[in-house]
C-alpha cells in the first residue's frame, strides 16, 4: 500500500467556496440601471438605487431614493 500526499489544495472548491461568500453579479451594467440593493442604506432608503457612474472595475456611484448619492460594490445589488 502506497500513500501519495500532495500540499496542493483543490482550488476549485475553494474557488466555490470564496465564490458563495462574496456573491458578485457578471452582468455588464451601464448608467441609468435600475438594480436592487440587498440592504438599503439606511432606515429610510429604498431597495433600489440608479447606477450613475463606474467608479473601478468593482464598483459604481448610485443614487438611493430617500437617501443620496453611494458607491457601491457589485456584491451589493442583485444581478
Amino acid at each position: 500500500m502506497s500513500l501519495i500526499t500532495t500540499n496542493s489544495p483543490d482550488t476549485s472548491v475553494q474557488g466555490a467556496a470564496i465564490a458563495w461568500q462574496h456573491p458578485v453579479c457578471h452582468i455588464t451594467y451601464n448608467r441609468d440601471t435600475w438594480v436592487q440593493l440587498f440592504h438599503p442604506p439606511s432606515e429610510y432608503g429604498a431597495q433600489e438605487a440608479k447606477l450613475l457612474c463606474q467608479s473601478s472595475q468593482t464598483a459604481w456611484v448610485a443614487w438611493v431614493p430617500n437617501h443620496g448619492e453611494i458607491v457601491l460594490d457589485r456584491s451589493h445589488f442583485y444581478c
